[in-house]
């Protein structure tokens, strides 16, 4: 609903984001915020993360990553419709410039297992923590988030840095 994106972009100005969100409620909700905080470095695009990703961001051009909360797909057959894949990793490592972090934060314990090991795998990013990242005190608590601590959910960050050279 744009809480985490919004608060991130009035604590940096200096900073330009790019929202991808295919929800229409998500995205109402971070252009309600960002016409509230009169951002001016958010642009928001509603389409498939993977499509935008793959169509439109050029190599090498993104500074940095943030996924926070993407939809676990709890449900095991449904697991290959989860957005962390080797092949959406390696297309979004491609888009990342050298030493650019991809940050994603889950609370959903074996989505975090997969999430680690498939960045894991990926040769052009390493690991910036040698496992779980300790939560950054700069991100904010989502919604998704509370709603998993207060169901007694612990919350996994995994913070990876993109090769110099790759």
């Amino acid at each position: 609903m744009g809480e985490t994106t919004s608060r991130i972009a009035a604590e940096h100005p200096e900073n330009d984001y790019l929202g991808i969100e295919v929800h229409g409620p998500g995205v109402g909700g971070l252009l309600k915020r960002v016409a509230e905080l009169g951002l001016k470095n958010v642009r928001i695009i509603q389409h498939d993360a993977a499509m935008v990703v793959e169509n439109m961001i050029p190599p090498t051009s993104l500074d940095g990553v943030h996924l926070f909360f993407p939809d676990p797909w709890p449900k095991k057959r449904h697991h290959k419709r989860r957005l962390i894949q080797p092949p959406f990793v390696a297309l979004l490592a491609s888009r990342m410039k050298p030493g650019a972090l991809l940050h994603i934060a889950t609370d959903w314990q074996d989505y975090a297992q997969q999430i680690l090991e498939v960045l894991s795998t990926e040769p052009s990013l390493v690991n910036t923590a040698g496992g779980f990242a300790p939560r950054p005190e700069w991100r904010p608590q989502t919604k998704f988030e509370a709603r998993g601590v207060r169901l007694g959910h612990k919350v996994w960050d995994v913070v990876f840095r993109r090769r110099a050279g790759d």
